[in-house]
């Protein structure tokens, strides 16, 4: 009896271990799903591929009414067929909210011998363009413009101050990917999965730097905001961008 009474324990004990371990499994489990969960809504996205949803135009109150359009899910930007000769038939547009410490990517692609940019930590003010108080990551079909002749004017560049090395832009009518990171002065371009762009805001080296520029007559630009719009550039030529996201770093 005292044999059967202790395997009958040792069989309970067993089962008791075993319960507990699949529940014990099914909480981590669940636990981890919750932080892969966690981990996707860290990006939010500024484009949703049919409207014009967060965007606007650069000291306007609305999303421009000509000069770009929303079609096959991207932002396109509609080109004069002049470039600035032409005329901007749109003009920059900008995100709604300002934004500080944040990773921000999206995709683009150029047409045949057109230029665009990206602007970061833009202030809006009333008969300033945009470029005047913010960097610009450059848009630009590199053998097709002739601003391509000069490293600091090609597609990845830190635009007339900094080359993107490697240059690995793709030809026009192909999808580049790239990402801006900006985290306490730090400022990094990457470019179809590579970084081609390192620097740092509010150093004396940035302000030697842009003082040496043509940016040097405009105190926006030499001492930039900490926090600011991100835009993306009318040059008059057609450009495409899509799959905008960014994500906040604290």
């Amino acid at each position: 009896m005292k044999t059967k009474s202790l395997l009958f324990l040792l069989s309970f004990v067993f089962v008791l271990f075993m319960v507990s371990c699949k529940s014990s499994t099914t909480d981590k489990t669940a636990e981890e799903a919750v932080e892969e969960e966690v981990v996707e809504e860290v990006w939010t996205s500024l484009f949703d591929g049919e409207t014009s949803t967060g965007w606007r135009g650069y000291n306007q109150e609305s999303f421009p009414e000509g000069g770009w359009e929303i079609v096959d899910g991207t932002l396109h930007c509609i080109g004069s067929g002049r470039g600035e000769a032409g005329g901007k038939k749109g003009g920059d547009i900008i995100t709604e909210k300002k934004y500080k410490w944040f990773e921000f990517q999206l995709e683009w692609k150029i047409s045949e011998g057109g230029n665009s940019g990206i602007f970061y930590l833009a202030q809006e003010k009333p008969d300033q363009p945009i470029w005047k108080s913010s960097p610009e990551m450059q848009v630009i079909d590199n053998e097709g413009h002739p601003d391509g002749r000069d490293s600091t004017h090609q597609a990845g560049a830190l635009y007339d101050l900094i080359a993107a090395v490697p240059q690995n832009a793709k030809p026009p009518g192909e999808w580049n990917q790239v990402k801006i990171l900006i985290y306490k002065g730090l400022v990094e371009h990457w470019q179809n999965g590579e970084k081609v762009v390192e620097y740092h805001l509010w150093t004396q080296d940035w302000t030697d730097m842009v003082l040496k520029s043509k940016f040097s007559e405009y105190p926006d630009f030499v001492e930039p905001a900490e926090e600011g719009y991100i835009g993306l550039q009318d040059h008059g030529d057609d450009v495409w961008y899509r799959n905008i996201k960014i994500k906040i770093l604290e």
